[in-house]
């Protein structure tokens, strides 16, 4: 093994010294931050050259892991990424990355002719593993390690003393001490005195992907304060926000606080909207004047929450306490009855839908093709449970299994109602008379009240808004 750059060089204003801590105990310091000091993909700062002979396992090459891989790369260092996905890795070996956002398709380019990422369904033996697999729940809400477990068993035959392993999945509390360390110890070493182990979870908005993993804080927890030290040192080839570092439990806490806190004010959101439609009310003008308060930030309402990170993780506090956690299942349950609610709604305003409702949107949010946890998706199980056909149009998804994706004149024509479920910017720029002259009835919900009201009210359109009686 390679030597890892000392202390004093990933702590370049000295505060390696303020705690000593041998490198054998579970980390009990105090949390601290540093500065970053990178300039961005493609360049090397005198701190961050001392890694440049690491080499640097990424499992996994799914939204997060590819543009972690392609970072890593186009920072000089040596980087295999690994995937089980056979027919991801012959197109990532013949340089098609059209499925990826502009940015992140550039950049994995360039890391792949720089020579400096190579890419590979085997994991091979590096200094540093990065795990950045899925962690869905499953039926029962519980989280699914299959995926995390299999990476980390994988590897383990690969890992010799100085090794650093650094899980990025989202997880519950505790995992990182309690699952992966033990798992990592079966190869015969010991995780601090042989073996560096830290939590480093992603912080990325898609669509947003590289800009945000570059400019985000990172909150970095290590079993030790070596192993801390160690990762943080690894990202600060590319990351320019502040590096927070802490313990592992507190790390994966603060990343499912943070989703769970959105999921909650939704949810807060959604029951404004309900309330509103009770009351007869507009709730969008209601949260824009509340929002007036210097101290209140209301959300938007919605037909759901959807995603890989705010639909699920809340549900990994849940499983770990649920007698304390009633507030976080409440709001979960609430943004999960969403769907329901909106097909309730719309077949009351509409009872004799003759043909196919017209589903406008397929992805969770605007500007991308993503369907994971979509709204969308129990919206349109929801109307076929009800006998109710479906055609659905989304200007990023191409098909989507189970459900009959068309072009945008297939699913107006003859449509007895229109459902806006994503708030495309295409969308936002239909022409209302033309979509009247195209529809069997004129009937429009548009869930995320992103279409101009009066203009489709003016071409003869009833129309329907969560929150809005």
């Amino acid at each position: 093994m390679r030597d890892w750059p000392g202390p004093t060089e990933v702590w370049p204003h000295g505060e390696s010294g303020l705690f000593p801590v041998r490198s054998s105990e579970r980390y009990n310091s105090r949390r601290r931050c540093i500065q970053s000091t990178s300039k961005g993909p493609g360049l090397v700062t005198e701190s961050s050259q001392s890694l440049i002979d690491v080499r640097v396992g990424v499992i996994g090459l799914g939204y997060v892991g590819l543009p972690t891989a392609s970072m890593f790369a186009t920072r000089g260092l040596t980087v295999v990424g690994v995937d089980t996905n056979e027919a991801m890795i012959d197109r990532l070996l013949e340089g098609d990355v059209e499925n990826l956002e502009p940015d992140v398709q550039s950049l994995a380019l360039a890391a792949l002719n720089s020579g400096k990422l190579r890419v590979s369904s085997a994991i091979e033996e590096c200094d540093a593993y990065v795990v950045a697999v899925p962690t869905p729940v499953g039926p029962d809400h519980k989280a699914d390690l299959t995926y995390v477990r299999t990476a980390i068993a994988a590897l383990r035959p690969h890992l010799v003393k100085g090794s650093l392993v650094i899980l990025e999945s989202t997880v519950p509390p505790g995992t990182t001490e309690n699952v992966i360390v033990p798992e990592l110890e079966m190869s015969g070493l010991r995780a601090g005195p042989d073996i560096l182990v830290a939590h480093c979870p992603e912080r990325v908005l898609p669509g947003s992907t590289l800009v945000e993993l570059v400019n985000n804080d990172r909150v970095v927890g290590g079993i030790n304060r070596e192993s801390g030290e160690r990762a943080a040192a690894l990202y600060r080839t590319f990351v320019r926000g502040r590096i927070h570092i802490t313990d592992a439990t507190t790390a994966e806490l603060v990343k499912v606080m943070e989703n769970t806190y959105r999921d909650v004010n939704i949810a807060l959101a959604n029951e404004f909207a309900l309330v509103a439609q009770r009351l007869g009310v507009d709730v969008w003008e209601a949260i824009e004047l509340a929002n007036n308060h210097p101290r209140v930030s209301i959300l938007k309402p919605g037909p759901g929450v959807g995603g890989h990170c705010i639909a699920v993780d809340p549900w990994f506090l849940v499983e770990l306490t649920q007698d304390d956690t009633t507030v976080i299942r409440s709001a979960r349950e609430r943004n999960d009855s969403m769907p329901r609610l909106v097909v309730e709604r719309l077949l009351a305003n509409a009872p004799a839908l003759g043909t196919h409702v017209a589903v406008l949107g397929l992805a969770y949010r605007a500007g991308l093709g993503d369907t994971r946890e979509s709204p969308a998706l129990r919206v349109i199980k929801e109307l076929e449970s009800r006998g109710v056909e479906v055609k659905a149009h989304d200007p990023y998804v191409v098909s989507q299994a189970g459900i009959d994706v068309v072009t945008l004149e297939e699913a107006l024509d003859n449509a007895s109602a229109i459902l806006v479920i994503t708030d495309h910017s295409e969308f936002r720029n239909l022409d209302p008379d033309r979509a009247a002259a195209a529809v069997a009835n004129r009937i429009l919900f548009d869930t995320r009240n992103c279409l101009p009201r009066e203009a489709w009210e003016r071409a003869g359109f009833t129309v329907l808004t969560v929150g809005r009686g």
